[in-house]
């Protein structure tokens, strides 16, 4: 398995007295994109600037999106007590986070009415500038994708962008906040659907507004 510096990779940014000889259950069979970031150092990681966010989602290239090393791992690790608690990740978010039963059914159109949506922190969010809030917008209803692409609809496209400006443009300038939805394959959370909204330096206030004062799982654990 990959090493940096003499260490496998399972033993990257872990203080040495809490190092194990074995990779943990949570650590193996990863991608070789997971491993060549857990394997790296957390002072060798840059964060995401805002600029770079913009080019990221204007060019799609979503899976450049990558969290901090030891985030990454933080995130593993939870994720896997999740599925033993829970039995998957998408039964904790229906419980305990949007309290929305499956299958979710929409009251109306997409978009039509406020309670087929949730907006969340993203509770474990990529390795950005500190100053950049990234949340999570979930729905009740369907967000059209095209099977040829991997990507949403234009009419879906369309639909969303309409929302993000109404919601968010009417507090914050154009060039301040960016949306995206996952590429099918690079979901992590499949069975509800959902997209990314990325606001640079927003009032706090605000996002505790639209968010109804939600506070990321990443700060409680």
């Amino acid at each position: 398995m990959g090493s940096l510096g003499g260490l496998p990779f399972w033993q990257v940014n872990v203080p040495e007295a809490e190092r194990t000889q074995e990779c943990p259950e949570f650590l193996r069979n990863l991608s070789a994109k997971d491993i060549g970031i857990i394997a790296t150092p957390d002072e060798q990681y840059r964060r995401i600037t805002w600029p770079e966010v913009q080019q990221i989602v204007a060019e799609n290239r979503l899976d450049a999106f990558q969290r901090r090393p030891s985030d990454l791992r933080r995130y593993l690790a939870y994720t896997s007590k999740l599925k033993q608690v829970y039995g998957s990740v998408i039964n904790f978010v229906l419980k305990e986070r949007l309290a929305w039963d499956m299958p979710t059914v929409s009251r109306g159109k997409p978009f039509e009415f406020g309670d087929d949506i949730k907006i969340l922190w993203n509770d474990w969010p990529y390795g950005l500038d500190e100053r950049i809030v990234h949340l999570v917008v979930w729905t009740k209803f369907e967000l059209e994708d095209d099977p040829a692409t991997d990507d949403l609809t234009d009419k879906a496209r369309r639909e969303i962008d309409d929302y993000v400006t109404q919601k968010f443009g009417s507090k914050l300038p154009r060039d301040s906040y960016v949306w995206f939805k996952n590429w099918r394959s690079l979901k992590s959370v499949r069975a509800v659907e959902h997209f990314h909204v990325m606001m640079y330096n927003p009032d706090p206030a605000f996002i505790d507004m639209i968010t109804n004062g939600d506070v990321p799982l990443c700060r409680k654990v």
